[in-house]
């Protein structure tokens, strides 16, 4: 008797609906996704300004060696402002992918919020137990991050309390200090120094502040809402 052939087994159905059971498997399965992503970008965000700090202290401590080998001179300027031109590059690199590692956790909070939607469409009962955000509108996504006021003051505050924040001040004192010894250089001298340093200071401030204002507005303009909460302000 010839073997008999082996059937195939029919084709799984598509998903049409959030009570199939795999719609639930699907979105939990994107959802410790977007979690892991959130995780290594907090990651990297600590880890490169640890990396940026350790340079900066390191730089001023050769600094401080060198001083002793030489007297505070036209040279020694010369070489403390290559330094400090130095630290201040791998300070607004670091600023940079410190804000690029904020946008991409800010993705993953705004997809998270709305897979926590498709749960509470799936099982309501469970809503009032949810703690986060369960509509994809920008502010209910950014109430994850607690921040105590939509103003811009409030918001430029809210920004320095962060590490992105206090990276940007550091890299703004590297950056008023450079200008400051470069000022001594070309034969600035008196209480005309402090100023020059100062409003360098504020200047590299004011660039990073800028860029990382108009970045985020950016990345929010691009994150459409499909479930915005009932009293949220519909998007211009």
């Amino acid at each position: 008797m010839p073997p008999s052939e082996p059937t195939s087994a029919p084709a799984p159905e598509p998903v049409v609906s959030l009570a199939d059971p795999r719609a639930v498997q699907i979105m939990s399965t994107e959802h410790w996704s977007l979690l892991t992503s959130r995780s290594l970008a907090y990651n990297e965000a600590f880890t490169r300004g640890g990396m940026f700090l350790t340079f900066l202290s390191t730089s001023f401590v050769a600094l401080a060696l060198i001083a002793q080998a030489m007297s505070f001179d036209d040279e020694f300027l010369t070489v403390a402002a290559v330094v400090l031109a130095f630290d201040l590059v791998i300070g607004v690199t670091t600023y940079g992918r410190i804000n690029g590692a904020n946008v991409d956790d800010l993705r993953a909070v705004y997809g998270m919020a709305r897979i926590r939607h498709g749960y509470t469409e799936i099982a309501p009962v469970v809503a009032p137990y949810f703690t986060s955000a369960t509509h994809d509108d920008m502010a209910s996504v950014v109430s994850a991050y607690g921040s105590p006021s939509n103003s811009g003051i409030g918001l430029l505050l809210y920004g320095l309390t962060t590490s992105g924040g206090m990276i940007a001040l550091i890299t703004s004192m590297v950056g008023g200090v450079l200008a400051a010894v470069l000022s001594l250089i070309i034969g600035v001298s008196g209480g005309l120094v402090v100023w020059v340093g100062v409003g360098g200071g504020v200047l590299v401030f004011a660039i990073l502040y800028g860029l990382t204002a108009g970045s985020i507005t950016r990345r929010q303009e691009k994150l459409t809402a499909m479930f915005p909460a009932p009293d949220a302000e519909p998007d211009s």
